[in-house]
């Protein structure tokens, strides 16, 4: 019995706790939907005639009722900073491609006396390079284009609308729009008028 009396309490406490933090009622949530379909559409107005009439108002609207749920902010937001933190380490990788290179060349310079010599080994060198680099590059553009993948695909099972998996860059595009757009929802705070 003991026990039943402090759960009981306990209820009494996290009913409390309740009251405070109720539920929204569906009119505030409405007049969200209205704030962020507004929102949404200012956004759209601002991107130039071509774009515009590939992203509905239907698909402003879809997208305002799925970040009423505010945990696409979060998974938004966390999928920039993985990306930027790819970012930066595929940098680091081009840059680490460039300082082979300018060490090679001086110890080649260090070690030929011959300016001609020394010339035909920097110009082989830089064909080496250059091959190097390209190679680099195409990595990097993989590595990114799996990015967008995973983001979209991310997204997409996220239920966020407009989101799925694609390599037409078209429609990469308007993606890159409604994932801007969403961040700038994001730093909204809605503050319904009383």
């Amino acid at each position: 019995m003991a026990d039943m009396t402090a759960t009981s309490e306990g209820s009494s406490n996290s009913s409390e706790a309740v009251v405070e933090h109720q539920q929204p009622t569906p009119e505030f949530l409405q007049r969200k939907i209205y704030f962020l379909v507004d929102q949404l559409r200012t956004y759209h107005s601002e991107l130039p005639e071509n774009l515009q009439t590939r992203i509905s108002y239907d698909l402003l609207t879809e997208l305002a009722n799925c970040v009423l749920n505010e945990g696409i902010f979060v998974i938004v937001k966390a999928l920039m900073e993985l990306q930027h933190e790819t970012e930066r380490h595929l940098i680091k990788m081009r840059m680490q491609v460039e300082n082979e290179y300018e060490i090679e060349v001086a110890e080649w310079r260090s070690k030929i006396k011959d300016p001609e010599e020394l010339h035909h080994i920097l110009g082989l060198m830089k064909i080496k390079h250059t091959k190097k680099l390209i190679e680099s590059d195409k990595k990097i553009i993989e590595i990114l284009d799996q990015k967008v993948n995973d983001q979209q695909s991310t997204l997409q099972k996220a239920g966020v609308p407009g989101f799925y998996v694609t390599e037409n860059p078209k429609e990469i595009k308007i993606q890159m729009f409604l994932l801007d757009f969403v961040l700038r929802l994001s730093r909204l705070k809605y503050e319904p008028s009383k």
